[in-house]
């Protein structure tokens, strides 16, 4: 029995070591990937955590400019003549 648990703890086990090898001998390349791994795990965490502090989104910025409502009149004055 003790042979099945270690057939099936030894690739975790394996993967453990390795990364501490590429740690401490390639460190660039190590958080590298590592925190380049935790980006597209950010895009579905960070979302629902910000909501359920009560984030609310930015009103958006205008992309025109509100005309006024009321009759417009002619410049008058500074050589518009």
């Amino acid at each position: 029995m003790a042979s099945v648990i270690n057939v099936f703890a030894s690739p975790f086990r394996n993967t453990y070591r390795y990364l501490r090898q590429s740690a401490h001998e390639r460190p660039v390349i190590f958080w590298s990937i590592l925190l380049g791994s935790i980006g597209p795990v950010a895009v579905g965490v960070v979302p629902p955590v910000r909501k359920s502090f009560g984030w609310k989104p930015a009103e958006r910025i205008p992309t025109t400019y509100p005309v006024p409502n009321r009759p417009r009149h002619a410049v008058q004055g500074y050589e518009d003549e």
